[in-house]
């Protein structure tokens, strides 16, 4: 008669596992593992939680632990990972990116507790790779702020970064945040990513005007990550740069036609001041 031999525990510590951002299929062999075999669950919602490991045939404690949960709770778990295995997870994808779970690991990295993270499946990584946009160089930002001038700041702080951007976006402020775009980066590829690894799953790209009209038109729903492409690469050199300042000067400050020229070249805002200056005396 075959003896049944039970799996070994897991070390204590914090175990940060990355689950599916959709499809349960996506979970990964490692993950469902140290799921099984760890003492307990800090999740953002247990319900989704329970759905996935329900889907794993496991039980496991399940402790809630999110944005709202008090420094005593993250304590409590920090004292508990000294003994036992606790696994972290987030409603879907890697935790810790753009979700909660920072302050979690901060402190028991401080408390000396021994930390694994497991790679899965995540959202902007999968955008970038559908969208077909250079990914040499990428930033992912986190969500765009709701306020429009707040979004304006943003987008044209980073549209100055050599890279392809990504944000997460609702789907009631998609248009906004288009809408944005195409004023702030004109000329820029945007591409919407849409529930992604479910059964809708798009993809779309276009400009920033183009997909506004698509979707002004045909309300989206569900999850979706926003990609912005880098500014195109244009030579300028200084006699365009004297080109456009001299016909911006005529009816524009000198830090207005400035800030336009900067804009549109990427060439040095220092430079094309001192140079604005030469031409205003000239």
């Amino acid at each position: 008669m075959a003896l049944m031999v039970s799996e070994p525990s897991l070390s204590p510590g914090l175990y940060i596992v990355a689950t599916p951002i959709g499809n349960l299929g996506d979970i990964t062999l490692r993950a469902s593992d140290v799921l099984a075999r760890c003492d307990g669950i800090a999740c953002e919602d247990t319900r989704v939680t329970q759905k996935l490991i329900r889907h794993l045939g496991i039980s496991k404690p399940l402790w809630r632990y999110d944005d709202h949960s008090a420094p005593n709770d993250r304590a409590r778990l920090i004292e508990s990972m000294r003994q036992r295995a606790v696994a972290l997870v987030s409603d879907a994808g890697m935790p810790l990116v753009s979700d909660p779970g920072f302050r979690l690991v901060k402190e028991a990295r401080e408390a000396g507790v021994p930390i694994t993270a497991l790679p899965g499946a995540n959202a902007p990584l999968t955008a970038l790779a559908l969208s077909g946009l250079p990914n040499d160089r990428f930033l992912f930002a986190g969500f765009l702020p709701p306020k429009e001038k707040a979004r304006a700041d943003v987008l044209e702080e980073l549209g100055r970064v050599r890279s392809t951007l990504i944000f997460f976006e609702t789907a009631p402020r998609l248009a906004k945040s288009l809408k944005a775009i195409a004023e702030v980066l004109p000329g820029r590829e945007v591409a919407v990513a849409r529930e992604l690894t479910k059964m809708f799953e798009e993809c779309r790209t276009g400009s920033a005007a183009e997909l506004l009209a698509h979707y002004e038109a045909h309300p989206p729903k569900g999850e979706i990550v926003l990609l912005v492409g880098p500014r195109p690469e244009v030579e300028h050199d200084a006699e365009d740069a004297d080109a456009m300042l001299r016909e911006l000067l005529e009816t524009e400050k000198a830090s207005s036609a400035v800030a336009q020229v900067a804009k549109a070249t990427g060439l040095d805002r220092k430079m094309l001041y001192a140079r604005a200056m030469e031409l205003k005396g000239q």
